[in-house]
């Protein structure tokens, strides 16, 4: 199950990779067309489905790293036991969040299925849309296992391997 995990997890940084270096380059080529003259209006909206995408998949690669913005001005001084509780607190209320984005997110794409992302009658929005809840759930998966550590008395690192 680690190994599995551990390729999921590589497997998602490259996927992050490379949707935002693709964003950078199709807004690079949406402008360099523009200059000589030949637009390329698609460039934009590609580059806009690629953010919604990455903009999930590397939340969860921060969250999982612990990379993500904390203060812990107050918490810090905290004994070592309500910490450890009001982490565990926090990690719930944030999985009853989650929960609830994954599912209003499956039913917003489910209903915006028809319609037709930025005018491009090929693509639905719902692959747009997807990113919401499918993040979501990547999320959940991430603040399960933080939870997990956090009971079992882990000391979490800042290393993306090392959270199984």
């Amino acid at each position: 199950m680690r190994a599995l995990y551990r390729r999921f997890c590589a497997g998602q940084a490259a996927i992050a990779a490379a949707f935002l270096l693709a964003m950078v380059a199709f807004i690079f080529l949406g402008g360099v067309a523009r200059m000589a003259g030949h637009p390329l209006n698609w460039t934009g909206d590609a580059a806009t489905a690629l953010f919604a995408w990455a903009c999930f998949l590397c939340a969860d690669i921060a969250w999982r790293r612990n990379s993500l913005v904390a203060i812990e001005l107050v918490t810090s001084r905290l004994p070592p036991l309500a910490q450890r509780v009001l982490r565990l607190a926090n990690h719930a209320i944030i999985c009853v969040f989650l929960l609830y984005v994954a599912g209003y997110g499956t039913w917003l794409a489910w209903v915006s299925r028809a319609r037709s992302f930025q005018g491009i009658p090929e693509i639905s929005y719902a692959w747009v849309t997807m990113s919401f809840p499918v993040g979501a759930l990547m999320l959940l998966v991430t603040t399960a296992l933080k939870m997990r550590d956090e009971l079992q008395g882990r000391v979490q690192q800042n290393v993306a391997m090392d959270v199984l």
